[in-house]
């Protein structure tokens, strides 16, 4: 299947100052968000503490719910409408005292102030203090370690550093937006999340390292031609790869995104900026950083 002609020449590279500007705005208002909002809202999996997800038989004002927590000493629990208007999302915050305990207590109260109806516990997720600070410190490691094992692979398989960070970079440059998405829509920051970031991290090193592939072989192919000119060329030829691989990719999370329901709309949303960050990334932030090692470091070398 053929969506881009072999003779087709957009001038990527030549917009690389423009994108510059782009990428730049982008991160400034990613990182202005996450300082602003005073960083990100983590979820019961990094914070610690209770999250009860209650469904009721019949349709119960927020209100109602918030006074019962109140009356239970529950005074800072966060309620929150979750799908339609009888199902609710409470979560308290890490405490001193024994969340399970607490988890019942809540459960048990609960059915005890709406005895007319019947209460379904969805989902009830107690996570301790430690626990939470503990998954927190492996997913840092979980994500630095991709980062290094992703710098050693790309470097070692085209036998140039250029290659490896300007891989690195866009996958820099693809977090940090997909981080301020994440803020700028007050979404949780929770393992899902995670698996997002982790998700947008392969996605977009693999869509780079095809494009450093095919620049490899034109290489050989173009010996008298400028890098710009032959990393032009790459993109092109791989330009309806790209587009099929992104589309059909993005096709399945926007039905996820709208028929999925709640219960993954934070997973989705946060996936369709990393995914648009992904494909823009491996054009307009790794090509250029390989292109300007090579212009300003690489070839002062050989002076």
């Amino acid at each position: 299947m053929e969506l881009i002609r072999p003779d087709t020449r957009f001038d990527f590279i030549g917009k690389k100052k423009f994108t510059i500007w782009v990428s730049t705005i982008a991160i400034l208002l990613s990182i202005g968000s996450i300082f602003y909002h005073g960083g990100l809202r983590y979820g019961v999996d990094f914070a610690g503490g209770i999250l009860l997800q209650i469904k009721f038989s019949k349709i119960v004002e927020i209100s109602e719910v918030r006074n019962a927590m109140e009356a239970i000493g529950s005074k800072d629990a966060v309620v929150q409408k979750f799908g339609g208007e009888d199902e609710y999302l409470i979560r308290i915050e890490k405490s001193s005292e024994d969340l399970e305990a607490m988890s019942r207590k809540i459960q048990a109260s609960l059915q005890e102030r709406f005895k007319g109806q019947t209460l379904e516990i969805r989902r009830a997720e107690v996570v301790g203090p430690k626990v939470g600070k503990d998954l927190k410190k492996k997913a840092i490691w979980a994500t630095v370690l991709s980062f290094l094992a992703i710098l050693i692979y790309v470097a070692v398989r085209f036998r140039q550093v250029s290659y490896g960070l300007g891989g690195i970079v866009a996958l820099i440059h693809d977090i940090i937006i997909t981080f301020g998405a994440i803020s700028l829509f007050d979404l949780e920051f929770s393992l899902p999340l995670l698996a997002v970031i982790l998700t947008i991290i392969g996605f977009s090193i693999n869509d780079t390292i095809v494009i450093f592939d095919r620049v490899r072989e034109n290489i050989k192919k173009m010996r008298k031609e400028k890098l710009d000119n032959i990393f032009n060329v790459s993109i092109n030829e791989t330009l309806g790869r790209t587009i099929l691989t992104s589309g059909t990719v993005m096709m399945v999370v926007l039905i996820l995104f709208f028929f999925g329901g709640p219960v993954i709309h934070d997973f989705t949303s946060a996936l369709i900026v990393g995914l648009i960050s992904g494909t823009y990334s491996t054009v307009y932030v790794a090509s250029p950083i390989v292109l300007l090692w090579h212009n300003h470091i690489t070839l002062k070398r050989k002076r």
